[in-house]
C-alpha cells in the first residue's frame, strides 16, 4: 500500500485517480505529477514500486501544497474575509451560499435540515 503525504492510497485504482485521494490534488495535478515522475496514468498504485513512490513524494512535498497546510490556508483566507465583513465573509458567516447561487428553493447542503415554519391563521369567516 503506499501511503503519500500521511494518506493511504488505494492500491486497486489507477494512479492518476488515487492521488485524487489526497486532498489539494485532483485529476489535472495527478496528472501533471505522474508526467514528472515518468509514470504512465493507467498504471495501478499497487504497481508502483519504491523508487517511483519517492519520485512523487518528492514532487508533491516541494512543488504542491496538500492536506494540513492547504487546509489552513484554506480556513485563513475565509476568516479573513469574515474579519473584513465583506460579501462573501457575511454569506459564510450566516451559513448561505457564497458564489450567488439561489437561496428561495435548493442551498440545503449549506443551509442544513429545513425549518418548518407554521402557515399564517386565517380568520374565520362571519
Amino acid at each position: 500500500m503506499a501511503r503519500i503525504a500521511g494518506i493511504d492510497l488505494p492500491k486497486n485504482k489507477r494512479g492518476e485517480v488515487g492521488l485524487t485521494y489526497i486532498y489539494g490534488i485532483g485529476r489535472s495535478t495527478a496528472r501533471y505529477i505522474l508526467d514528472k515522475a515518468g509514470i504512465s496514468h493507467d498504471k495501478k498504485v499497487s504497481e508502483w514500486n519504491d523508487d517511483e513512490q519517492g519520485a512523487i513524494r518528492n514532487i508533491i512535498a516541494e512543488e504542491i501544497k496538500t492536506e494540513g497546510a492547504l487546509r489552513s490556508e484554506v480556513q485563513t483566507n475565509i476568516k479573513r474575509l469574515l474579519d473584513i465583513a465583506c460579501y462573501r465573509g457575511l454569506r459564510h458567516r450566516k451559513g448561505l451560499p457564497v458564489r450567488g447561487q439561489r437561496t428561495r428553493t435548493n442551498a440545503r447542503t449549506r443551509k442544513g435540515k429545513r425549518k418548518t415554519v407554521a402557515g399564517k391563521k386565517k380568520a374565520p369567516k362571519k
